[in-house]
């Protein structure tokens, strides 16, 4: 099982091929609150308010741009849910990569750092 200490250690790379049901099931346990949604690793954050918000999505933009890893992110006043997928892998159909996970470590140690 990978931790997260050694995802956050790890860089985004192209990859053409997407996990299976039991790579994925051997990442997922070391995200706190990630959890597979219709195809997409996925996790809601919660803020005191929107300025927290915001200082969030400008916090994991660093890390996010660096990792050329984009996820889809859904904004309202006090809370901000990440939806990571890789749309590379599956002949462009998409799927889950070792880069969601990768990306997913980070954002969570941002977030546990500043906001929790």
């Amino acid at each position: 099982m990978t931790t997260a200490a050694e995802l956050i250690e790890k860089k985004c790379r192209h990859l053409e091929t997407a996990l299976t049901e039991t790579e994925i099931a051997g990442y997922l346990p070391a995200l706190d609150g990630w959890a597979v949604q219709e195809g997409r690793l996925v996790r809601n954050f919660g803020f005191k308010n929107y300025h927290e918000t915001l200082a969030f999505i400008n916090a994991i933009a660093y890390v996010i741009h660096a990792e050329d890893h984009h996820p889809e992110l859904v904004v309202t006043y006090n809370r901000c849910v990440v939806k990571f997928d890789t749309h590379s892998v599956n002949g462009g159909r998409g799927g889950l990569s070792e880069n969601d996970f990768i990306c997913a470590a980070k954002v969570d140690a941002i977030f546990q750092q500043s906001f929790a």
